[in-house]
């Protein structure tokens, strides 16, 4: 699936192989995997972990908060 994480000063990330993230929902973790069904979710302070097809390590990247849109396998994370 593609994944895009857009703050207001830059694009953290951008990639299209991506197999999993997991998010800092505001009730808690919660992961997006391929065709996932489509949803609006606001986020809480944490990190976002994301799993790249072929990749052994995961990335990670810090947020304060923010919104994610999954839609037609495109993740869409507007994070502070």
């Amino acid at each position: 699936m593609k994944v895009e994480i857009i703050t207001p000063d830059a694009t953290l990330f951008s990639g299209e192989n991506v197999t999993l993230v997991q998010l800092p929902g505001i009730d808690g973790s919660f992961e997006v995997l391929n065709h996932h069904a489509p949803l609006i979710s606001v986020l809480d302070k944490g990190k976002i972990k994301i799993l790249n097809t072929g990749e052994k390590e995961p990335l990670f990247f810090d947020i304060k908060g923010g919104v994610i849109e999954v839609l037609k396998n495109k993740v869409l994370i507007l994070a502070e």
